[in-house]
């Protein structure tokens, strides 16, 4: 998790720059600033307002705050009130507070700008991009809409050898940085529905899973997510003493979703075994290997699969006593 006190005081976005990245109208920023003096902007030669990374994770807690019922006014004693006693909360990470877009761009024309960056190398333009697509754009549209056809356009490109493998890579650990920060952003809550994601033994690419632990954690599940190639009895073991309510493996080649066949079985001997989900490339490549992995096949796209998940273990909003341990 990360804290607001993590990020840089060091001014640098204009108001107009913030009121994007927020959502929060630069006449409303003004009157916050005058009424409750929540933030001192610096000032840039010509003298306008320069807000700082630190300035942005506060607007953007504030607003988090006041989308879940509580008045400006309150939010503001309450964040006050924790930093006296040397207490920062947690930050509201990016791409949540966005229901529906801002932008008149279609998200494919984000993806193909993103992409041709990336075969390009130019990591600052595409991070400057990513900014603004965060801006202007929820979680499930920047994953399943931008970040996904961007990939598996860089995926088909180095097949017909248009890119270079370090080209390709390059672009998977750019996005899976941004993943992964996502991810450790949210906080990781207690008392609610545990998920265990993974790739199968053998399985090498884990943006999928990673993806999917992303936006099952946005919804308010606890979720675990350990990469690539987990071997079953490893994570039958982790099971045994983490005791979370479900695992969810995920295959692209036919050879890792074979290795899934052990998977239930193994789980069964548990004194309560999670369920057990699984999908991927390989299962839409190949349908019939869907009847050959004992347990739950979750769908052929990723938005199928988040919502059988959500049918399998219910709402998190319902109260649930915690697992003894």
């Amino acid at each position: 998790m990360t804290l607001i006190s993590e990020f840089s005081e060091d001014p640098k976005y204009t108001i107009k720059n913030v009121s994007s990245q927020t959502g929060i109208l630069p006449v409303t920023l003004r009157a916050w600033e005058r009424r409750y003096q929540v933030l001192s902007p610096g000032r840039a030669g010509n003298r306008y307002r320069l807000y700082s990374d630190r300035d942005v994770a506060i607007l953007r807690w504030l607003k988090s705050r006041n989308q879940n019922g509580i008045s400006i006014s309150l939010a503001v004693e309450e964040l006050q009130q924790s930093t006296r006693n040397g207490i920062w909360p947690e930050a509201v990470p990016t791409g949540i507070l966005h229901e529906t877009s801002q932008s008149n761009t279609p998200p494919v024309k984000y993806a193909r700008r993103l992409y041709h960056l990336l075969i390009n190398y130019d990591e600052s333009g595409a991070m400057e991009l990513v900014r603004e697509i965060i801006a202007n754009y929820d979680l499930r549209t920047i994953t399943m809409e931008i970040f996904t056809p961007c990939l598996v356009g860089i995926g088909e490109a180095w097949n017909r050898g248009e890119i270079k493998i370090t080209t390709e890579h390059f672009a998977s650990a750019f996005i899976r940085g941004k993943l992964l920060t996502l991810l450790q952003a949210y906080p990781v809550k207690r008392n609610v529905p545990f998920i265990v994601i993974a790739g199968a033994p053998t399985e090498e690419h884990e943006i999928g899973a990673l993806m999917m632990a992303v936006l099952l954690r946005s919804e308010g599940f606890r979720v675990e997510f350990l990469g690539a190639d987990i071997p079953v009895d490893d994570l039958v073991y982790h099971s045994r003493f983490e005791k979370p309510d479900m695992i969810v493996l995920s295959a692209t080649t036919r050879t890792a979703a074979l290795e899934m066949k052990r998977m239930q079985e193994k789980l069964a001997q548990l004194k309560k075994p999670p369920k057990f989900g699984f999908g991927g490339f390989a299962f839409n490549l190949e349908p019939e290997l869907r009847e050959q992995i004992p347990g739950i096949f979750l769908g052929e796209t990723m938005e199928i699969a988040i919502k059988k998940v959500n049918e399998l273990l219910g709402s998190v909003n319902q109260n649930r006593s915690p697992r003894k341990k």
